[in-house]
């Protein structure tokens, strides 16, 4: 029985896949589960519209950041943060916190997943932060200070 996977099923198939499976194996699990629909020509051809469609989407997306890559080098960022005498602060600076305010700045939306960080940044100071997006590499600078 040809069936389309509505979620990714270990050992089995992902999430859009159309995949032959034993009739009991399908009547049994995964339709009770919501797991997998029968594969009618009218389901592939929904399918396969929407596949195409998150082609499209991602390209679009892949543009943008692009685009933002672009506006975000040779930026200059600036975050304050506790710290003790010796310059070391109390919490680590991470991508998360770099990305808010990279936004709250720049308006520049980038995933945190794109920025490179080879250590946590665990003092005040000056940091040349990579971001990496489809081979294509840029950099900020942040600056760290003491609230």
């Amino acid at each position: 029985m040809k069936v389309i996977f509505l979620q990714d099923v270990p050992r089995v198939g992902k999430k859009y896949d159309i995949k032959e499976v034993n009739d009991g194996y399908a009547i049994n699990f995964l339709f009770p589960k919501k797991w997998a629909t029968l594969a009618t020509p009218k389901a592939v051809a929904e399918i396969e519209k929407y596949k195409k469609n998150i082609i499209i989407e991602r390209e679009v997306q892949e543009e943008l950041l692009i685009k933002n890559l672009e506006e975000i080098k040779n930026k200059t960022i600036t975050i304050k943060a506790k710290a003790d005498e010796k310059g070391h602060l109390f919490s680590a600076i991470h991508e998360k916190m770099l990305v808010e305010a990279m936004e709250k700045e720049y308006h520049a939306l980038i995933d945190e997943k794109f920025i490179v960080l080879e250590k946590q940044i665990k003092e005040i100071g000056e940091f040349e932060i990579p971001i990496v997006i489809k081979n294509k590499k840029s950099s900020f600078k942040l600056i760290v200070e003491k609230l």
